[in-house]
């Protein structure tokens, strides 16, 4: 009888959340490498197949360099490209530079990332032949914590969940979107570490919104020859 409770329980969980909606899927390579005590530089490729699970029709290429301020501030910059496809097509292209500030505070073993950002974009589709630009900004509260370890290092199982929140100045409704986030990571060795996760996010626009559900899989590369090395995992962004 407890079985098919859980059965229902599960069945009504799941009809609730995607209802007519559905998967999409989210996969991403990152790369940070540590090429001096206070300078690293950061790449990321992202596919992101959202109308269909098995076929990417988004992607993004982009990366930076940030600056160990102290350990646990680090400022950076950062530029992109990105691109949305429908039908197989390119509709909307974007580029993309911001500016972003990254506050580590840390309890015991408990990690918390507080990271504001700035960004500026250009637009352009070509099926209209026309051009945008916006404004916005972005506030996620980062959760990690180590499950077998007390601080992430080779053969680490770690737990990572976020809430992120957009602001949009150049267009209406202000409040554009929100992110929330849980997930697994395991740090294989020196330089390699997989993550995995459910991504939600709500996008608000005059037009009506929309719920998107993400799995989200990352392989994350750390190149640091130091003697003090840390891992960063950057989770779904």
């Amino acid at each position: 009888m407890k079985k098919i409770f859980l059965l229902l329980l599960f069945l009504g969980i799941h009809s609730s959340i995607f209802g007519q909606e559905h998967l999409s899927s989210f996969s991403s390579l990152t790369i940070t490498y540590k090429i001096h005590p206070k300078f690293f530089i950061y790449g990321e490729g992202q596919l992101r197949g959202i109308e269909d699970y098995s076929y990417p029709d988004y992607y993004e290429i982009k990366g930076g360099l940030g600056y160990n301020l102290t350990p646990n501030h680090k400022p950076f910059i950062g530029i992109g490209r990105y691109g949305n496809y429908k039908n197989h097509a390119m509709d909307k292209e974007e580029f993309r530079v911001w500016l972003q500030d990254v506050i580590d505070l840390k309890v015991n073993k408990f990690k918390f990332e507080n990271r504001l950002r700035a960004e500026k974009s250009w637009f352009y589709e070509p099926n209209k032949d026309q051009h945008s630009d916006r404004i916005r900004f972005r506030y996620r509260m980062n959760f990690s914590v180590p499950l077998n370890a007390e601080s992430v290092k080779p053969g680490t199982l770690f737990a990572n969940a976020y809430d992120e929140v957009f602001f949009v100045a150049t267009e209406k409704p202000l409040f554009a979107r929100n992110r929330v986030f849980g997930g697994l990571g395991y740090q294989i060795d020196e330089n390699f570490g997989i993550a995995s996760g459910y991504l939600w996010q709500r996008e608000f626009a005059k037009s009506g919104n929309r719920n998107l559900h993400f799995l989200y899989l990352a392989l994350n590369i750390t190149i640091d020859d130091s003697d003090d090395k840390s891992y960063h995992f950057p989770g779904a962004d």
